[in-house]
């Protein structure tokens, strides 16, 4: 009796989870619109973390990122002599692992004159005493080892082969790897900002120095001339990945091969010159204004940092500190904080995200910039805004502004939910996208205006009436938390943000307005995008049990005794009501794969459970029907018999499958810069 009260709870359960899948807003399209930004909220993305090591004959790379800048740095390794090529400013990590692996660093190799962060050379030379190697057109202003157009430096048992590349700059340079086995075939290229993977880099970055149009053209020539003459196996190693401003639509790998890009990166398909200029100088979002410093700074040769030196002193807790022509207060607590209260005009430019290029998008080079937030909060943002230059005047925390009797302003968040109910009723305030004009024409909540963060306070004046109420959204509320100091800055009074942003608005199932084509006019009506499982064809399944063993979990939803008449080795089965209920089933380190008979079940279930986790779900198109017809046809399948005692849940399975074999370390999934 209690046996069919379960299985009568079950059913219950089930057909109330799937009249749920199609009744709810969909939250697949939250996931898709996390980018670069989002990815790089965590505490790990702000220092440099290994990527992958690349193991030749004779020498190794290894790749580093540093995710708030979309930074790629690296060590050539050959025995125990240490290339450092493109290192960020703060190089301690590089030298404790250099330590640690025994390696001795012999020089920096600079692939061009970095606009994008402050470069470590002269840091290395300071504590190291090694040389700096870079092209002989750099123009820097320190002792360096100058390349020239095809040199060679043999370094270890390997050599390196250094091409004159201009493009992205004029001084662009990269360095080919060969192998101790073969000194004629490269193995490698390090490009630096010439070749990204599906993409060049930007030629506007010169300040005026130099027409855009001429170092596209270089870059063309560049291409055409020197790197597609190399091997299609030759590997890519770039200097940036996606969400980089150095560049626009950088897929997130961290490196290809010439041959993959040759076939594949947009830019390189336009075998005309002018075509190739015309599609590079298209859409390129705005450079930073503190990209044009740190260039210089580079060419320069940074001054060393005091990295051990004490936080800069709090500045006068007065109304100076709130007078926008006199001070530019950053405050690095998150958006909730910043929303119950802050100093009144600082701006949320929160430490959990890209603090170093926000600051260098947000804040004038020169002002007398002053940070606020916790004591550790401002000992990492100090710390980190030397990558991109800032000296900070003050640091302050808002409990001693407080208790200095100082005036604080405070802001009501607003729920997604609410704003849409008062769009709906019209008494909605005007609401602001703070985002890229390309994100808020690809997918917007509504009849909305789009003012981008990085121009905010030069067009609200003028667009906007500053006495009455505004909301500004983003993707996940990190620049609409920014945009109201920018407002308030500005003169505007009653400035809140969206929580969560539109991320929050999708997941919680409420409607978005998107493109009827790429190109097209707007939907007028609002679409909603339904988040289901991958499906999967007998035949891509067959191969991947077949070549990719224990990669997956392949789980069966039929009855037993059907599944002990015939089932795929490897799979487990499990009732169908225990595995949309056991939360055991939403992670993995592969994927999971749903069979039944016809396929029908299996994509209700799997359905249900992408609603709740961001493993990937597949489903078997047309069931076991399907593949005993269509993968099975040249001889029977041999039943694989039921283990005793098999439990539905799988963390009561009696025995895991075997380890798959240890595979490479890949990088986060990164997609375009923004939040």
């Amino acid at each position: 009796m209690r046996r069919r009260t379960d299985c009568a709870m079950r059913t219950h359960v089930l057909r109330a989870s799937v009249v749920a899948l199609f009744l709810a807003g969909s939250t697949g399209l939250a996931a898709a619109i996390k980018d670069a930004e989002a990815a790089s909220h965590g505490d790990t993305a702000a220092v440099q973390t290994v990527v992958k090591t690349y193991e030749f004959p004779g020498v190794k790379i290894v790749q580093l990122n540093l995710a708030v800048l979309s930074h790629y740095s690296y060590f050539v390794v050959s025995g125990t002599e240490a290339l450092m090529v493109d290192p960020d400013r703060d190089i301690q990590v590089y030298l404790d692992m250099a330590k640690k692996e025994g390696w001795a660093v012999k020089g920096v190799f600079l692939t061009h004159s970095h606009a994008d962060f402050v470069a470590g050379h002269s840091e290395f030379t300071k504590a190291l005493g090694c040389s700096v190697y870079q092209s002989k057109e750099s123009g820097a202003k320190y002792s360096i080892n100058a390349l020239s157009d095809q040199q060679t430096v043999p370094w270890g048992e390997v050599t390196l082969q250094f091409l004159s590349t201009p493009g992205h700059t004029p001084d662009g340079m990269c360095a080919l790897v060969f192998s101790k086995a073969d000194k004629a075939k490269p193995l490698a290229i390090l490009t630096g900002d010439t070749l990204f993977v599906g993409s060049i880099g930007r030629p506007d970055l010169m300040g005026g120095t130099m027409a855009a149009s001429a170092l596209a053209g270089m870059s063309y020539d560049t291409w055409v001339n020197k790197l597609a003459k190399l091997d299609d196996g030759v590997i890519v190693l770039p200097a940036h990945g996606a969400g980089s401003l150095c560049g626009a639509n950088l897929r997130d790998e961290p490196s290809s091969t010439i041959g993959t890009e040759r076939k594949s990166n947009p830019y390189l398909q336009h075998k005309a010159r002018n075509d190739f200029i015309t599609a590079v100088l298209e859409g390129l979002p705005d450079a930073p204004q503190y990209f044009k410093h740190n260039a210089q700074m580079n060419r320069e040769g940074p001054p060393l940092v005091t990295w051990s030196a004490p936080l800069p002193s709090v500045p006068a807790l007065d109304e100076t500190l709130t007078d926008v022509n006199t001070s530019y207060v950053v405050d690095l607590r998150d958006a909730t904080s910043f929303a119950a209260g802050h100093i009144p005009n600082s701006v949320n430019i929160a430490l959990r995200g890209r603090l170093e290029t926000w600051v260098g998008i947000m804040v004038p080079w020169g002002n007398r910039t002053v940070l606020c937030g916790s004591g550790a909060e401002l000992k990492e943002a100090v710390y980190r805004l030397h990558r991109v230059g800032y000296d900070i005047a003050g640091t302050v925390g808002i409990d001693a502004w407080v208790a200095a009797k100082q005036p604080v302003l405070s802001n009501e968040p607003i729920q997604p939910r609410l704003l849409y109910q008062r769009m709906k009723d019209g008494t909605a305030p005007v609401i602001v996208d703070v985002r890229l004009p390309s994100e808020w024409m690809g997918l917007r909540i509504g009849n909305v205006v789009n003012l981008p963060l990085n121009l905010l306070g030069e067009l609200a004046p003028t667009k906007l009436d500053a006495q009455e109420p505004v909301v500004t959204v983003c993707n996940s509320a990190y620049r609409s938390s920014m945009g109201i100091g920018v407002l308030e800055r500005k003169g505007f009074k009653k400035v809140s943000s969206m929580v969560g942003g539109s991320e929050a608005w999708i997941e919680q199932g409420l409607p978005v307005i998107q493109p009827a084509a790429p190109g097209g006019t707007m939907l007028s009506q609002p679409k909603r995008v339904v988040r289901l499982p991958d499906r999967i064809d007998p035949s891509a399944l067959k191969r991947l049990l077949m070549d990719l063993p224990g990669t997956c979990d392949l789980v069966d939803v039929r009855p037993a005794e059907q599944f002990a008449d015939y089932h795929l080795s490897g799979a487990r089965n499990v009732e169908l009501a225990d595995l949309i209920s056991d939360p055991a089933f939403l992670t993995g380190a592969g994927p999971l794969v749903i069979v039944d008979r016809d396929g029908s079940l299996a994509m209700a279930a799997g359905g249900i459970l992408s609603q709740k986790t961001e493993r990937q779900v597949k489903v078997l198109f047309g069931g076991l029907g399907a593949y005993w017809r269509d993968a099975e046809m040249g001889g029977p399948v041999k039943a694989v018999p039921l283990a005793p005692a098999a439990s539905a849940s799988p963390s009561a399975q009696p025995a895991a499958p075997a380890p798959s074999a240890p595979q490479a370390p890949q990088a986060p999934k990164k997609k375009s810069a923004g939040c």
